[in-house]
């Protein structure tokens, strides 16, 4: 059977996906690592173990006869580089973007480069640290010195993925694009202070097609994707069947709305309400926002289920009823914050609820309205003339939530869209035209 390979790299699960030429799952193997310590005693993934997997699955997948693979490629979390030596060996760890950015490298980089703000809109991407992956070469270039002398090679994680396959170095757009802080969207260009600190030296080319050379597979050559940003890939199969303009809101811990047809620049007001911008595989911008509403979801539900004495998981049996629905919406907020769900929650405000069923719709409520003004922040208020919204990930399922988006965004259609393996199909899809 012929096959489009995607590895497929989590933080937590580490998958191997083939899809047959009509873009249906036909294999699918996971594994996960423990995390080892990087080079200051905090947590990171093995880079070791996860390259020696992957190369012992492409031997392995090659001895399955079932199989034969056409084209591979690679979807991965952002954030992250893998910095390369003259030999091409990791000179670092693969630093977690969740470490502590330490105060006077931080301090270091506004005194000399301008206002956290205006940065952080130049480059549609939130001051986070870590998680703004470009400011971890900063960090290392005057943190490491000794350790930076040894790069020659910056690789987006994605593209490291690649490399060890193709052994070419690349650079693309949807992992430059994640709140990486190096990328200039006015301008299109790398900012002034990844060119000001040399640091584009050490970047690969940006290529805009998806071929990065090839590799074995038995006794041929095949084609080996860029790789691309887990979040921007997962975007590629709505696009290849709907022609239309959309957003689309993937839900999860986090409840993320994109936005892929944008016209405007993210604005300072935008950005400190937790926008931020993606790009997509074309390098065109997406405009994005953020709510942890899966996280306050769980939050929340555990405190019901202790209260009203239920399963953890009751809220799963909770049917839609609008009678309910009318008596709770004049009673207390029980969501009253979107950043801190907590700081004004009691839990004596779960006495204002005769029943569980009663407290989790003003929950859903209060969920409701927080996700419907989020979606109008990425969609612009919808001024593109987007007429459809699409859900997938959990929240998708709940017909409640749902029920509630339908009727406070009566100018959308909002409808459930969830694609199995989504970002793995997204990865599979670009690679079409090499197959």
């Amino acid at each position: 059977m012929d096959c489009i390979a995607i590895f497929d790299i989590g933080k937590t699960n580490k998958k191997f996906i083939l899809f047959d030429l009509n873009y249906n799952i036909v294999h699918e193997s996971q594994t996960n690592f423990e995390e080892v310590k990087d080079d200051e005693g905090e947590n990171c993934e093995d880079l070791r173990a996860l390259t020696n997997w992957m190369r012992e699955t492409w031997q392995n997948i090659q001895l399955n006869n079932n199989f034969n693979i056409k084209a591979l490629n690679f979807t991965t979390y952002g954030a992250s580089f893998v910095h390369l030596d003259e030999n091409n060996r990791p000179v670092t760890p693969l630093y977690n973007y969740l470490k502590t950015f330490p105060k006077d490298i931080e301090g270091l980089f506004y005194s000399t480069y301008g206002d956290r703000l205006d940065i952080a809109t130049q480059t549609a991407s939130p001051a986070l640290g870590m998680l703004n992956s470009g400011l971890q070469i900063f960090w290392l270039k005057h943190q490491h010195p000794t350790t930076f002398s040894k790069i020659r090679k910056s690789l987006h994680f994605p593209q490291y993925c690649s490399f060890i396959f193709s052994n070419t170095y690349v650079s693309e757009f949807t992992s430059i694009g994640c709140h990486t802080a190096m990328w200039d969207m006015g301008k299109n260009d790398y900012h002034e202070w990844v060119k000001s600190e040399k640091i584009d030296l050490l970047l690969a080319p940006i290529k805009k097609e998806h071929l990065n050379g090839f590799t074995s597979f038995r006794d041929k050559q095949i084609p080996v994707g860029t790789g691309l940003h887990d979040s921007s890939a997962a975007l590629i199969p709505y696009f290849d069947r709907i022609k239309e303009p959309f957003l689309l809101l993937s839900t999860g811990t986090w409840c993320i709305t994109l936005n892929p047809f944008a016209k405007q620049l993210l604005t300072k007001e935008e950005l400190l309400k937790d926008c931020l911008n993606y790009m997509t595989f074309e390098g065109k911008q997406v405009k994005a926002s953020r709510l942890f509403l899966g996280n306050f979801h769980e939050v929340f539900t555990k405190m019901f289920a202790g209260h009203y004495f239920k399963p953890k998981d009751f809220f799963k049996s909770v049917a839609f009823d609008r009678s309910l629905l009318e008596k709770v919406k004049p009673k207390p907020h029980i969501l009253k914050d979107k950043i801190n769900p907590e700081a004004y929650f009691r839990a004596t405000d779960l006495d204002n609820f005769d029943t569980y069923e009663e407290a989790y719709h003003r929950l859903l409520l209060d969920m409701a309205d927080f996700q419907v003004e989020y979606v109008l922040l990425a969609g612009e208020n919808l001024s593109s003339g987007t007429k459809k919204l699409y859900v997938d990930g959990g929240f998708s399922k709940n017909i409640l939530f749902m029920e509630l988006l339908r009727e406070k965004l009566p100018q959308l259609q909002v409808e459930a869209f969830d694609i199995a393996q989504g970002t793995s199909l997204g990865g599979a899809l670009v690679m079409r035209p090499y197959v």
